[in-house]
């Protein structure tokens, strides 16, 4: 058309065909720009399709299979093994939680994440009634709550502590039979009773060095983990049985003073002498020990042995691994 016009000597007018048909083929250029804009962001929007596609397939084969697997163990396994979980919140995936519930455990956790904190918080108002449960935490609770991500209802609580003048908050998981929901301070102690295993396993590293292996053969370390275990339940009942037995002095040493730490890295390697005196015996220390200037007084006729069934117990343990 602008060869035809320019031949025929013709002027470009605003209404003219020429120029109606360049504005038509300008908008046809921004046209084209924006529908190729359209296509990758389709085409990205389909290989993401795709994408989560092939990971919902591979996660259907996955639970299939594992449907398939517990149908056969339930067939197989008539007694299956009670069991109680108390996971730190590091393990609280809605998929963690998920298998536990399907293998028929009791499970206690805490979510991963905070996002169940956050929708919880919009489910409390100052109208709310909060339970305590402990010095400075109060809790309140939701029985059989569906949550978005979960494949099962779960029995949820929100807790918050009072640390000065700040509140911090956390979530409460559980699923099983214990009713939960009508015994909160029960449920809160429940759960942070895990903390009791935790200090145990602490100590067994930290205080027994049992992360230290100092055998090679399976059944030597059998025999260390036996011992280790054996050494931690006998110095609390020698602890105690020393509190309750030992006489008062000007100097004395308050065993129940002392932690368990303590008198297995310091203790054991105090240096001391044992006195006969009239009435009993006096465990006096060194100087030059960390207790120094402190005796420790049994008085006469008191027996040192623990009861029968201590040792019985531990024999049964033995002999029961073997």
């Amino acid at each position: 058309m602008e060869r035809v016009y320019q031949e025929r000597q013709r002027k470009e007018r605003p209404t003219s065909r020429l120029a109606q048909a360049r504005k038509r083929w300008q908008a046809a250029e921004k046209r084209l720009v924006s529908r190729q804009k359209a296509w990758r962001e389709a085409q990205t929007r389909l290989d993401k399709t795709k994408a989560h596609w092939q990971e919902q397939t591979t996660l259907c084969a996955n639970l299939y299979q594992r449907l398939s697997r517990f149908e056969q163990e339930n067939t197989s396994n008539p007694d299956p093994v009670d069991a109680e979980f108390r996971l730190d919140a590091g393990f609280g995936t809605y998929t963690n939680v998920a298998l536990l519930i399907e293998m028929g455990y009791e499970v206690y956790t805490k979510p991963y994440g905070q996002q169940v904190v956050t929708a919880l918080r919009q489910k409390v108002d100052q109208q709310t009634n909060w339970t305590r449960v402990g010095a400075n935490a109060e809790l309140v609770a939701w029985g059989a709550l569906e949550l978005k991500n979960s494949l099962y209802p779960l029995d949820v609580a929100l807790e918050r502590f009072h640390t000065g003048k700040t509140i911090k908050q956390s979530a409460l998981f559980h699923y099983g039979v214990d009713p939960v929901t009508e015994d909160l301070p029960a449920w809160f102690q429940r759960y942070n009773g895990r903390q009791t295993i935790e200090a145990g396993i602490k100590e067994s590293k930290q205080v027994f060095y049992l992360h230290h292996i100092k055998v090679h053969s399976e059944p030597a370390i059998f025999l260390q983990e036996c011992f280790v275990l054996f050494a931690a339940n006998f110095i609390r009942w020698a602890s105690r049985w020393l509190a309750q037995q030992a006489q008062a002095e000007g100097h004395a040493l308050d065993i129940s003073s002392l932690g368990i730490k303590r008198q297995v890295l310091v203790g054991a390697h105090v240096s001391a002498q044992i006195i006969r005196v009239s009435d009993g015996k006096l465990l006096k220390f060194s100087e030059h020990s960390a207790f120094a200037g402190k005796v420790l007084k049994l008085p006469r006729g008191r027996q040192v042995h623990p009861p029968r069934h201590f040792f019985d117990v531990f024999h049964r343990f033995l002999s029961n691994r073997h």
